[in-house]
């Protein structure tokens, strides 16, 4: 009495109906001809879609950064430069390195980076005549025709200019972002393994530009970590040339002053030749001080100076990396296939059931 009740005051509430797939696979059997129309069409269209993307090839080469790079050859001339009462200090420019191998990936994503690989030059096996990757990706790098088709590879009508990393043309950040997408840098957490890996449409070039940015990669990073080392040597070479000047100065100064005046035994001439003594020392002692900085900031340029271990060298690959014509078929012809069901179950009343709609 009380269920009939609860009945009639809500009598929306409907016990879920079983899903009923003798119905479902009468409805898509009884439909199977749009199969025979649809599936087809669709193999078509795979198989436009899979010979309109051009093959690529891609290379990869993989480096290990060497944990405190050039430490032998510091320890031998930090011993060398203490021989002249230079100390090099303890701490290294490699300790307190700003850029660690996991933001890598990150510099080579930087605008500085990618401008710098424009003027590599590449060419294919059998040309002779080379050209710069920035010409390479605008001019003969091919696209899938429907972006032409729909307008979204329309170029640059002016002359590119020269590059400015502060103001970069429409077709200059439009070639930065193809290498952004063909240059990938990854890093192992665990191990700090550096894999550089390098897309392109022929495989000679793939090879040339992985060995190319892997060059790159360690001058970016040797002149990043050098630098101001580098400035305090190219400083320190400038006070030694001039040190050297005075010294030469002060020696000839002394030798000329000596050879006038040998049988001259006035105390003011003597007084004088020890004055010149005097004055050639402390050029000498400057001159020779000097030598030893200079030899102490070669020494900090070479401890700052990156290495790297290659465990996999640039090679051709022998065939391309995609596109993957068989999954791209696999796909097109699975949601083929899956719309066109939907699609009958919607028609004949079975798609609610089967999603447990009412």
């Amino acid at each position: 009495m009380e269920q009939n009740q609860q009945n009639q005051i809500n009598p929306q509430v409907r016990k879920p109906q079983p899903i009923d797939f003798g119905a479902i696979w009468q409805a898509i059997k009884s439909n199977r001809k749009l199969y025979y129309i649809v599936l087809p069409i669709a193999f078509v269209v795979a198989v436009v879609i899979a010979k309109s993307i051009p093959p690529y090839y891609k290379c990869e080469v993989m480096l290990a950064p060497e944990a405190g790079g050039g430490g032998s050859s510091m320890g031998q001339l930090a011993s060398l430069a203490s021989s002249f009462g230079v100390s090099l200090g303890g701490g290294g420019n490699a300790s307190g390195d700003a850029i660690t191998p996991s933001l890598y990936p990150d510099l080579m994503k930087s605008t500085d980076f990618k401008t710098s690989l424009f003027p590599i030059k590449v060419h294919g096996k059998n040309d002779k005549t080379s050209m710069t990757y920035y010409d390479y990706l605008k001019n003969e790098w091919k696209e899938p025709w429907w972006k032409d088709f729909f307008g979204l590879m329309a170029p640059e009508k002016k002359q590119d200019t020269l590059v400015n990393n502060f103001e970069l043309t429409g077709e200059q950040a439009r070639i930065a972002g193809m290498i952004m997408k063909n240059v990938v840098c990854k890093i192992d957490k665990k191990t700090d393994l550096i894999s550089i890996s390098v897309t392109t449409q022929e495989p000679y070039i793939a090879a040339l530009l992985a060995d190319s940015v892997q060059t790159r990669l360690q001058d970016f990073l040797t002149d990043y970590r050098t630098k101001k080392s580098r400035h305090d040597l190219e400083y320190a070479e400038m006070l030694q040339q001039q040190a050297k000047k005075d010294y030469e100065h002060a020696r000839q100064k002394y030798v000329e002053f000596v050879d006038a005046n040998q049988d001259v035994v006035l105390e003011s001439i003597r007084q004088m030749q020890t004055d010149l003594e005097n004055d050639l020392q402390l050029q000498y002692n400057n001159y020779n001080t000097l030598s030893a900085q200079v030899l102490a900031y070669k020494a900090k340029v070479q401890e700052a100076t990156p290495a790297f271990t290659t465990l996999q060298r640039a090679t051709v690959p022998l065939g391309p990396a995609g596109p993957k014509r068989p999954q791209i078929l696999f796909v097109c012809l699975f949601l083929a296939a899956l719309f066109t069901t939907v699609w009958i179950l919607y028609k004949e009343h079975q798609l609610k059931p089967l999603l447990g709609l009412s």
